[in-house]
């Protein structure tokens, strides 16, 4: 038995209602529960993302939602393309879209409105 049998990883958002239209309708997720302004859970497929109002007066707040700090990766269960040009009509900038179809290595890199790092990646063929 394990010490530790699940998580979230948190991402400090500006605006609760912003980052939770983002995440449920842009990227299709599940919003598991929201309490108020105070804190979302998004089902990420088994990854869960907890969304928490960066707070001024908290000491550490710029460093923990610094941008750049941490990439979620998001695997995606249709071809890749389809995934990209759906997010593209969304609205998203994606960047690093692989040009070959069949490279070893296909990610997709994109942030989410508060800088977050987010990238898509297909399983290996």
């Amino acid at each position: 038995m394990s010490l530790i049998r699940g998580g979230n990883a948190t991402l400090y958002v500006s605006d609760m209602d912003r980052a939770v239209a983002f995440y449920t309708e842009t990227l299709e997720l599940t919003l598991e529960n929201r309490y108020g302004d105070d804190w979302a859970s998004i089902d990420a497929g088994g990854l869960s993302l907890g969304l928490h109002p960066a707070a001024a007066e908290e000491p550490a707040a710029a460093e923990r939602g610094a941008a750049g700090t941490i990439e979620i990766g998001l695997q995606v269960d249709r071809p890749l393309a389809e995934v990209v040009a759906t997010l593209r009509s969304r609205g998203v900038e994606l960047r690093d879209v692989p040009e070959d179809p069949k490279a070893e290595v296909r990610l997709v890199r994109f942030q989410d409105p508060d800088g977050n790092g987010l990238y898509l990646f297909a399983p290996w063929s």
